[in-house]
């Protein structure tokens, strides 16, 4: 009979594996997908904001930060910066006073149409050592660790 003590040795090793690869594995893909953004002329919070508007078209300032995990000071900066460059632009609430929105403009629309199709080729291209299959089991297994995780 195997004793618990030796199980749990060889779960937390297998635990501590998994949390090493998982690591490596996303340095590797964000190193090679923010290289892919620089080279669209825009730093990584910039053009996650940038993808963030394309797909919710306007969204309150404050809620910026929550859909890409970037501190407030963050988001106020690289909006200044999107914002000087022309492509969004701060709307006021009419309902809300304390409320900001960020907007693409027509110049950050087209801009953007233009690159978003290659980032999403680009990153397509990165995860084609999987196949559809494994993609969704992928996704699943990271959803349900991630569920599990949270407190």
């Amino acid at each position: 009979m195997v004793s618990q003590s030796i199980l749990n040795e060889e779960s937390e090793a297998v635990s501590l594996k998994l949390f090493v690869v998982l690591s490596k594995a996303y340095k590797t893909v964000m190193d090679q997908a923010i290289k892919d953004m620089k080279s669209h002329g825009f730093s990584a919070s910039e053009f996650t904001i940038l993808e963030v508007l394309f797909h919710k078209r306007r969204i309150p300032l404050q809620q910026i930060g929550e859909k890409i995990l970037v501190t407030s000071g963050s988001i106020t900066y690289n909006i200044d910066k999107l914002e000087k460059r022309g492509l969004l632009k701060r709307v006021p609430s009419a309902d809300d006073r304390r409320v900001t929105y960020a907007e693409m403009t027509e110049a950050g629309q087209a801009l953007f149409t233009s690159i978003f199709p290659k980032h999403a080729a680009f990153v397509d291209g990165m995860m084609s050592g999987l196949t559809g299959d494994e993609k969704q089991h992928a996704i699943g297994l990271l959803k349900k660790l991630g569920k599990h995780v949270e407190v």
